[in-house]
């Protein structure tokens, strides 16, 4: 499971730290509706342990964030792309998550504004859902997407 190795006080450590005035977006696919709403509130979860009012906007897919990501890079100390992309019986799936994540991590090279990468690449839904933070899940991606972008985001100050 990838919740190994994890660090556990995430949450006292943005508590800690000073994100007063930080601008952060968060960028959220449209697809796996139940599951891309548990991603939207542990992001916003995260936000507020962090003291941070942050940006949110809806993209049809996970294909979108990094298109949007660029876009946002631009006015945003950091930017948080949420997504979900099941695997299918065709290589879209391989197609859709290499061009998501290789995307997002050429916005934030290129642009030097951390983006928080909380696509779930997962099996099946069961995997999703487990991840995506609601009730009953073992992981928060969303919480751990948003924390890691604005953490970076103060490390680097």
């Amino acid at each position: 499971m990838s919740k190994h190795g994890a660090p556990s006080n995430v949450a006292d450590e943005l508590k800690a730290l000073d994100l007063s005035g930080l601008k952060v977006a968060i960028i959220a696919a449209s697809w796996h509706e139940v599951i891309m709403n548990g991603l939207i509130d542990g992001a916003q979860r995260a936000a507020l342990d962090a003291g941070i009012k942050p940006t949110l906007i809806r993209v049809p897919g996970t294909f979108e964030l990094p298109v949007a990501a660029s876009h946002l890079a631009q006015n945003y100390d950091a930017v948080v792309a949420l997504g979900v992309v099941i695997r299918g019986g065709t290589p879209h799936f391989d197609y859709v998550c290499l061009a998501a994540t290789n995307g997002l991590t050429d916005v934030s090279v290129n642009t030097r504004t951390p983006v928080g990468f909380g696509v779930l690449t997962c099996d099946d839904e069961k995997q999703a859902l487990d991840r995506a933070g609601l009730e009953g899940s073992s992981e928060d991606k969303g919480y751990e997407a948003f924390s890691a972008a604005v953490m970076t985001v103060a490390a680097l100050r």
